[in-house]
């Protein structure tokens, strides 16, 4: 029987012919098929992409979402519970997760300065150190006294204090602020705290001066002549200077003893290790205790609307100071140096800078700090765990701008003029006194009183700084940070640049060696007795070379 094929439902006797259209008439939904499976699994991949993208997304930035949302739910919270009218121990119980958080970052402060100094310092060497050391030391004092230069023009610029004279400090129902040390003891006091006389105390206690009254003898009319003498006094809190500078010079002679001292810096290094896998278990905290710390804070505001439209200027140019120094001026230097984009440096440090904008300590911030520039921005440990815990006690450019914002402020509301000498005396006070400063919440404030002194103003209005500081305090904690992580991002750059010379000059050498090696053994050859009797053997024995050949 003949074979049949059908085509398009009609029956055709099989051939040679028939096959080939066959063939061609089922070519087509071949093709199709295939490349509807190709789009099937390409949409699949991309699915599987875009899961696999959003999973690492999420993994990587689980912390800053965290963290960033613990922020919206506190000020929720804040609002939800101001309403209820708490007393002041349910207030108190409110805010005992966010102090928990507080005692937490403040207890891996000591070790943590301590080690990271101590194992940085002795990691580093000499020449590198200094050099780094007089790099960031520089970093501090030019970005601070551009800090202060933008305080005290913009002071003068917006005028917060002019037409706020009749601002009343008893109808706000503030607490007078006393202050009555001298300029002269504060600095010296800074420098006392340099060098503390006793380490174990300065873990908790510092130096301060204070003054008690003395007779000195009687005037012409029988009177008792009285005299203030200063005296020296230990207050509370750590004497954070003291244990820097101990850190950084302990670490400097371990690296200078050489084998004798590797087992302490190994020591040190260990300590510091263990110390960071700590602040890695305390950063998981800190989104739930920040929701507490910004709620409890809400739920303490008193009459927050007076303050605001009384002292509104104030805040207003306070905090634009912030806004242009850390989001212009501190940009733009670390562009200079680096040729690098900021703000993608800046975007791996969200955590850090939360937790400064709720806690308002730089001491407090500098844990998740280190760990975050080392972690997300690639900088080397040896420059972060050096540079970090010097930037955290010394450079405070947020607390310049406003302490300079707040001596003009009070000098208007006195109805003062100030003079050139007095701007100047602002600019320099302020700089230095922001060394001084507590990396603590309204560390500032205190400093605010040696700038006041040294101008010749009163102090009584400090009252009103201390009202509204918890507003200005977050971002001036956020613009100290940021300072010193771009400093660390500055500092690990121009290390890698010296790293590269090195290595540079390093092959050069290496390559003046090999071409000296080279001259020498064919120098070598040229005048080898052995060699120049075999060339004269073979210069006599021409014929004997050339029947050979």
């Amino acid at each position: 029987m003949e074979k049949k094929s059908e085509i398009n439902g009609h029956a055709m006797p099989s051939s040679a012919s028939t096959a080939r259209m066959l063939e061609n008439s089922e070519e087509p939904v071949e093709e199709d098929q295939q490349q509807q499976q190709q789009e099937e699994e390409k949409k699949k991949k991309k699915k599987r992409g875009f899961k696999e993208r959003l999973t690492r997304f999420l993994s990587r930035n689980l912390l800053v979402i965290l963290t960033v949302s613990g922020v919206l739910v506190g000020v929720g919270l804040g609002m939800l519970v101001r309403g209820m009218n708490l007393s002041k121990a349910q207030m108190s119980h409110f805010a005992f997760p966010g102090e928990m958080l507080l005692r937490m970052l403040k207890m891996i402060i000591l070790p943590l300065v301590v080690c990271s100094l101590v194992s940085g310092a002795a990691s580093l060497d000499t020449r590198s150190l200094g050099k780094l050391g007089g790099i960031a030391v520089a970093y501090f004092l030019v970005t601070t006294l551009i800090a202060s230069g933008i305080g005290v023009a913009l002071a003068f610029i917006i005028k917060p204090g002019v037409g706020a004279g009749a601002l009343n400090t008893n109808s706000l129902g503030l607490e007078s602020v006393s202050s009555n040390k001298e300029t002269t003891d504060s600095f010296l006091d800074l420098a006392r705290n340099l060098f503390p006389s006793n380490l174990v105390a300065a873990a908790f206690r510092s130096y301060a001066t204070d003054y008690k009254m003395v007779a000195v003898g009687n005037d012409t009319n029988g009177t008792i002549l009285y005299q203030k003498v200063p005296i020296g006094t230990e207050a509370d809190g750590m004497n954070i200077l003291g244990l820097v500078l101990f850190a950084m010079m302990f670490g400097v002679a371990l690296r200078i003893l050489g084998e004798e001292g590797e087992e302490l810096i190994r020591f040190f290094n260990a300590f510091n290790e263990a110390t960071m896998v700590l602040v890695s278990w305390i950063m998981w905290y800190i989104p739930f205790g920040i929701m507490f710390l910004v709620g409890s804070k809400i739920v303490e505001m008193e009459d927050v609307v007076l303050l605001v439209t009384s002292l509104g200027k104030y805040i207003f140019a306070s905090i634009l100071g912030h806004i242009i120094h850390g989001g212009i001026v501190l940009p733009l230097i670390y562009f200079a140096f680096t040729r690098k984009n900021p703000f993608s440096f800046l975007s791996g440090l969200i955590t850090p800078f939360t937790t400064a904008f709720a806690t308002c300590s730089s001491s407090a911030t500098l844990p998740s700090m280190i760990k975050c520039v080392e972690e997300n921005n690639g900088v080397d440990k040896r420059i972060s765990r050096f540079i970090l815990p010097i930037g955290a006690t010394v450079n405070m450019d947020g607390a310049a701008i406003f302490q300079c914002i707040a001596a003009v402020f009070i000098a208007q509301l006195n109805n003062t003029e100030l003079n050139a000498g007095q701007i100047f005396t602002i600019l320099v006070t302020a700089t230095a006194s922001s060394v001084g400063a507590a990396g603590i919440p309204a560390g500032g404030i205190i400093t605010i009183a040696i700038i006041l002194e040294a101008i010749g103003l009163p102090t009584n209005d400090l009252s009103l700084m201390l009202a509204v500081d918890w507003i200005v305090d977050r971002t001036t904690t956020v613009v100290n940070v940021e300072g010193d992580a771009l400093g660390a991002g500055i500092l690990h750059h121009i290390n890698q640049l010296e790293m590269k010379k090195h290595q540079q000059e390093v092959a050069e050498e290496l390559e003046e060696v090999k071409v000296e090696s080279v001259a020498n053994v064919q120098a070598e050859e040229e005048t080898s007795p052995l060699v120049m009797r075999q060339t004269k053997i073979l210069e006599g024995m021409p014929e004997a070379i050339e029947s050979v050949l």
